[in-house]
């Protein structure tokens, strides 16, 4: 899940008309490059950037995913999962196991 200033600086993308749809997930995408540079989470930058990509999708930014052809179908059914999982509301948890124990 990105930070919450970088999900806000995404979410005001989104409102300004002339940015390209694309836009609001560069927040995302930037904040994971930063990762590579401190190589703690990816190898290289391309792998930095889809994993930026992924977590905008799955915090909710409207990133659709990759058309046909353009990318390899594995990737294409992640981006699809990961677009579903943050466009379907959160899920709460069940009162079983949120009750104290």
């Amino acid at each position: 899940m990105p930070e919450k200033r970088t999900l806000e600086r995404a979410r005001r993308d989104r409102r300004e008309v002339r940015v390209p749809p694309r836009r609001p997930a560069s927040s995302c995408a930037r904040r994971s490059t930063t990762c590579v540079r401190a190589s703690t989470a990816a190898r290289s930058a391309k792998q930095a950037i889809a994993i930026g990509l992924s977590k905008a999708r799955r915090a909710g930014v409207k990133l659709p995913p990759p058309k046909k052809g353009s990318t390899s179908a594995r990737t294409r059914r992640s981006a699809i999962s990961a677009y579903r999982a943050g466009q379907h509301g959160k899920r709460t948890t069940s009162a079983r196991r949120a009750r104290p124990s």
